[in-house]
Formats: structure tokens, C-alpha cells, sequence
């Protein structure tokens, strides 16, 4: 087990280099000039020179990727452009909430597809193994951004059941909070769902029509104790 830990993460490393390298790169190909854009009104062209010299952006690109990896490696994400604060410090404020969204999601996701995958199992061929195919090939298929809109259109604004937008931490008020997280949780929920839903079916699909059942049936043992068919539908 160890052995193969190792392994992956021998894998993992040259991975993670190299797609830090090709996004470094296509950061560095984006039209305009940062230490302008930093500068914001102000086109002093000694300000821009010393915003080029506190990030480094007067360096060269080799540099500069040598110098984000250094301070990456002793966890120093570097600080946002946008709003002039650490990366990590942005991450860490956003990670409880991530977090509890993706947790939420991952609920949704169980709570739906795995009884829709028994399901449609129980009944293969017929009518609800029919509605439940229909329903996750919709949940794979539509956009989840245009889901969400049509949410936040039915629901919100139409018939104001729960908020568009926001978040509310489970610390101040886990009611607020759990409203401000269905539809996001939701939308991002269903199509998780709908993948476990056919892989739930796929399952039990080939555990109902496996050797030891057919076995267990010639053996005489009773139907409820040999086909999980009969124990659901029980």
C-alpha cells in the first residue's frame, strides 16, 4: 500500500509542475500590462516602474516563475492583483463555505441518484427505468448555469421561497444558512446525481443477473433472501 502511495504521488508531482508551467504561460500571453492596470489612474511612470520592481514583472518570465514556485513551496500563494490581498488568506476565508456547499451537493447527489438507480434496476425495461434514464440524461446534459438561472427565476424571484444570492455562515443563523445553500447545492448536486444514478443501475443490474443468483434460486432458497428485486420491492 505504501509502495503504491509512493507511486501516485511520483506521478502527481511532475503533473501538478506541468500545469503550473502551461498557466503561468497563458497568464503571461493575456493582453494588457499589469503593473498599468495596478497603477490604476495614475500613469506616473515612476509608480509603474516600482510596482514592476515590488512584484517583479521587470524580471523575466523564467524568473518570475522561479519565484512564484519558491514561494509557493513555503506556502506563500502570492497576493491577489485584484484587491491587493494574500491568496491564501482569500482562500482560507472562502473554504468554509466551499466546503459546506460541496458537502451539501455531494447530499443532494446521494439522496437522488442512488434510489433512482434502484429504481431503475427494479424495473429495467419498463416504465420507470424509462423516466429515470430520461431524468439523468436531462441532469448530464443541461447546462448547470442555465439550471441555476431558471432556479433563481422560479424560485426566488417568482415565488420567493428561498434567497437568489448570498451566504449566511451556519455560526450566525444555520436557518439563513441553509436556505442560502439549497439552490447552489442543488444545481450543483444534479449532475453528480445523475452519474451515480447510472451507476447504481449498472450495479444492481449485474448483481441481479449474476451467477451465485441464479444458484442460489436453482438451490431453492427463498426469493426475498436471494434477489435484492425482491427485498426492495418488499
Amino acid at each position: 500500500m505504501l509502495r503504491y502511495i509512493v507511486n501516485r504521488l511520483l506521478t502527481v508531482i511532475p503533473t501538478l509542475f506541468v500545469v503550473s508551467v502551461v498557466v503561468f504561460g497563458l497568464q503571461q500571453m493575456l493582453p494588457g500590462d499589469a503593473a498599468i492596470a495596478l497603477a490604476g489612474e495614475s500613469l506616473d511612470p515612476a509608480i509603474v516602474a516600482q510596482i514592476r520592481a515590488d512584484r517583479h514583472l521587470d524580471q523575466s518570465i523564467i524568473v518570475q516563475y522561479a519565484l512564484w514556485l519558491a514561494g509557493v513551496l513555503q506556502g506563500d500563494l502570492g497576493q491577489s492583483l485584484r484587491n491587493n490581498v494574500s491568496v491564501a488568506q482569500l482562500i482560507s476565508e472562502k473554504l468554509p463555505a466551499t466546503a459546506i456547499l460541496s458537502v451539501m451537493a455531494m447530499g443532494w447527489a446521494l439522496l437522488i441518484g442512488v434510489p433512482a438507480g434502484i429504481v431503475s434496476a427494479l424495473y429495467k425495461g419498463r416504465g420507470p427505468d424509462y423516466v429515470a434514464n430520461v431524468v439523468g440524461l436531462a441532469g448530464l446534459s443541461v447546462p448547470p448555469f442555465w439550471l441555476g438561472l431558471m432556479l433563481i427565476l422560479f424560485v426566488s424571484v417568482r415565488l420567493g421561497l428561498l434567497p437568489a444570492s448570498g451566504y449566511v455562515s451556519p455560526l450566525t443563523d444555520p436557518g439563513a444558512a441553509l436556505r442560502s445553500l439549497l439552490l447552489p447545492s442543488f444545481v450543483l448536486g444534479i449532475n453528480i446525481a445523475a452519474v451515480m444514478m447510472r451507476h447504481t443501475r449498472s450495479a444492481m443490474v449485474t448483481s441481479m443477473a449474476a451467477d451465485y443468483i441464479r444458484t442460489a434460486r436453482a438451490k431453492g432458497l427463498f426469493e426475498r433472501r436471494v434477489s435484492p428485486e425482491a427485498r426492495w420491492r418488499s
